[in-house]
């Protein structure tokens, strides 16, 4: 069998694998790439096979760095079945509209861009009916439950403790007489994670694709993570500020939600003072998202399903307030006493939360809380690195307010976590595919896994191919597909362009920032090193142009 990694290899987003045997051809999980302009260029990049000629899909989870390729795969021709859990298949219900969404507004920007260059239009990578289209390929899996697709496939989903639905998917392929089991981590989630049951244990494998996101580097302890928090919630209320948690809709808004029920459940009179702070989930998606939490207790931990038990909603406290509308979330800016809220999305790229960071993050006694991975290039990253002056809306934002990542609350495994999952294999896996990882966290894992293991791990590039057989892996040589090359250049012209009018807004947004820094007091020695950097960007440009 061949295996094609064209997404999520030495990345974080992106997440989508090809999987070619004797008798037929199908993916694991079908991604949006996120985070650069040069990385979401590659959403538009025709796929490297024909979709009408795939089998399956086999999807992970509900996460659209998983996810949200699917509506595009389907307007390209796939009309086989999507295989996931139920929780999955009904957050998907939500989270891909949304995205088609998403698509059409940033499409209509671009298009009036490109009107005004004399350029002619460009369609959306997919609308909303494609996305609500997509979902009649659904077929819903339940955990644990052997699925036999053909006669050479099976198939069975494992929970992986990441989000409502996430699976660790056991894949067992039987070519040539011999049968080949494949094992998938998906996005593995913490241990003692709220709502969600720990990641299960997989106990034989012959070939893993692990997750690396956090694979150079540990999480804080829990009990360090909430009183972090609360000290951020105390502080910022003191002030008279408000805290902002960008959040991934789907997953990371239910957790905080759930944290915060906790802390209002303890006999605590100071505590039930500090937490009367009103809290807003500013985010339709994230309503939407709570009420399929709502609906699929099964996947809960023990513990939620014991306040369940005793009559309680761990997903509702007192003074939790969901909108909806518009006007509901801008009202939100002109309040004068202190709010929590919470919006989507989780990265700062899009979305409510562009709003509320426009209107706090100028202020010192506000704070912004990041609770979940920052990918590079997007602009929770930015924020997140120490970045002085953000562009949001065309408009130069100061970063005066605190800002702070909560790491304990990541829906990802550490590192120690990971390497724990690994080990616990009874049969030792002959190859270790390491994936969805920026470089440095793949390299010191891989590392790792071969300290710890003595298995030399596989680090795929994007694009790249193996052979797996019973007895090993090789590359495989790239297959190009008839008539891939035109049209892959037409799509690369128009990533260029699109790319060249992102490069022109990112330099006068620097430019911008340099003039204003130039405008405190700044010694010779200071300025002598900026125009150092100045002349060599200089020099670079010019070797471009030559």
């Amino acid at each position: 069998m061949r295996i094609s990694f064209l997404g999520a290899a030495k990345t974080v987003t992106g997440s989508c694998f090809h999987i070619e045997t004797d008798t037929c051809s199908f993916l694991v999980d079908c991604g949006m790439f996120q985070g650069s302009s040069a990385d979401e260029a590659r959403n538009h990049d025709p796929f490297p096979f024909n979709p009408a000629d795939l089998d399956f899909v086999i999807l992970t989870h509900a996460h659209v760095d998983h996810s949200g390729r699917l509506p595009k795969l389907y307007v390209d021709g796939f009309q086989g079945p999507i295989y996931a859990t139920k929780a999955t298949a009904e957050l998907c219900a939500i989270m891909l509209p949304d995205s088609g969404h998403i698509q059409e507004f940033e499409n209509e920007w671009v298009n009036r861009k490109r009107e005004r260059a004399g350029l002619p239009p460009v369609k959306p990578l997919y609308t909303v009916q494609d996305a609500t289209d997509c979902m009649k390929l659904f077929k819903s899996v339940r955990y644990y439950e052997e699925l036999r697709i053909n006669d050479w496939i099976r198939v069975k989903f494992n929970d992986a403790g990441h989000l409502l639905g996430s699976s660790i998917v056991e894949l067992w392929v039987r070519e040539e007489g011999r049968e080949i089991k494949l094992v998938f981590s998906g996005d593995l989630g913490n241990r003692d994670m709220p709502i969600l049951r720990d990641p299960d244990i997989i106990e034989s494998a012959d070939y893993v694709f692990i997750e690396s996101t956090y694979g150079n580097r540990d999480h804080i302890r829990t009990e360090n993570k909430i009183d972090k928090f609360l000290e951020i919630i105390r502080s910022t209320k003191e002030k008279g500020g408000n805290v902002i948690i960008p959040s991934f809709a789907v997953g990371r808004t239910q957790e905080v939600i759930y944290e915060l029920f906790k802390q209002h459940e303890r006999n605590d009179e100071e505590l039930k003072e500090l937490l009367r702070i009103p809290v807003y989930v500013d985010s339709p998606l994230a309503v939407s998202a709570t009420e399929v939490f709502r609906n699929n207790l099964d996947c809960f931990d023990e513990e939620a399903r014991e306040y369940i038990k005793n009559g309680d909603n761990p997903l509702d406290f007192p003074g939790l307030r969901f909108t909806r509308s518009a006007e509901e979330s801008k009202a939100l800016n002109d309040s004068t006493e202190s709010l929590m809220i919470i919006s989507a999305s989780g990265m700062c790229e899009a979305g409510r939360i562009k709003h509320h960071l426009k209107h706090n993050l100028w202020r010192k006694e506000s704070a912004i809380v990041f609770v979940g991975y920052q990918a590079a290039g997007t602009l929770g990253r930015r924020i997140l690195d120490g970045a002085k002056k953000v562009r949001i809306f065309g408009e130069e934002i100061n970063v005066d307010a605190r800002v702070e990542m909560l790491e304990g609350l990541s829906g990802h495994a550490d590192q120690t976590g990971l390497m724990n999952w690994l080990k616990a294999f009874r049969k030792k896996p002959r190859h270790i595919f390491v994936v969805h990882g920026e470089e440095d966290a793949i390299r010191e894992f891989g590392d790792l896994i071969y300290k710890e293991l003595k298995i030399l791990p596989i680090t795929p590039e994007y694009g790249e191919s193996f052979m797996i057989t019973a007895e090993g892996v090789a590359a495989a040589a790239r297959k190009a597909e008839r008539g891939e090359r035109k049209e892959r250049y037409g799509f690369r012209r128009l990533e260029i362009v699109h790319m060249l009018d992102k490069l022109k807004d990112e330099l006068e947004e620097a430019s911008a920032i340099i003039r204003d820094d130039l405008k405190t007091d700044k010694d010779d020695i200071e300025l002598d090193k900026l125009l150092e950097k100045l002349l060599n960007f200089e020099k670079y440009i010019l070797e471009i142009i030559k």
